[in-house]
């Protein structure tokens, strides 16, 4: 069960945020690719998908990318489903505030997923965005989460506009990953 949040946290999210740090997995994992950063903690919820790992893609999108290991396996022994559905929202909310260049001003209203494949213990999973359309008040925007070039989830979200929270900072983005790291 995730600690509760502390009083230095609004809601559980931390201040600082989500910025790399110079770390690898633990000794006998399986090499991180290449170009990936390890991210700092960030929220209770995120944590658990940890250790994340994060870099820029071409388009200037961050993808996040995970080793699936036991805490994120169902009874069958692959990923869960909603391992699967939070990385995707948490790959998508970090995408959109940092397009938006505001940290936090968004909520997810829709979030639908298609399972296409099982994910394997051991797999290296990312998850890719892309940003169909930001208006006004709604964001609309796609991720895909991939082991290899095989597809294994496809995710169609919303996110409503919203003030940001008090400790948000329109000066950084939620991620700074960049090749090389």
């Amino acid at each position: 069960m995730p600690a509760a949040p502390t009083p230095s946290s609004a809601n559980g999210a931390e201040p600082s945020s989500l910025l790399p740090v110079d770390q690898d997995g633990a000794e006998g994992d399986p090499p991180v690719p290449d170009g990936f950063t390890r991210v700092q903690r960030g929220p209770s919820w995120f944590t658990q998908l940890g250790p994340v790992y994060a870099k820029k893609a071409d388009d200037d999108t961050t993808i996040l990318g995970v080793r699936v290991d036991g805490r994120h396996a169902n009874f069958r022994g692959n990923a869960h489903g909603g391992m699967l559905m939070t990385l995707a929202d948490a790959t998508l909310g970090i995408n959109v505030s940092q397009a938006r260049g505001i940290r936090g001003g968004q909520v997810t209203v829709s979030l639908t997923a298609d399972f296409l494949a099982s994910v394997k213990l051991g797999d290296w999973l990312e998850a890719r965005v892309e940003l169909r359309k930001t208006g006004r008040t709604l964001v609309f925007a796609d991720c895909i989460l991939t082991v290899g070039e095989r597809e294994v989830l496809r995710s169609t979200a919303v996110f409503a506009v919203v003030a940001p929270p008090a400790h948000a900072s329109t000066a950084a983005p939620p991620i700074e990953a960049t090749p090389g790291d």
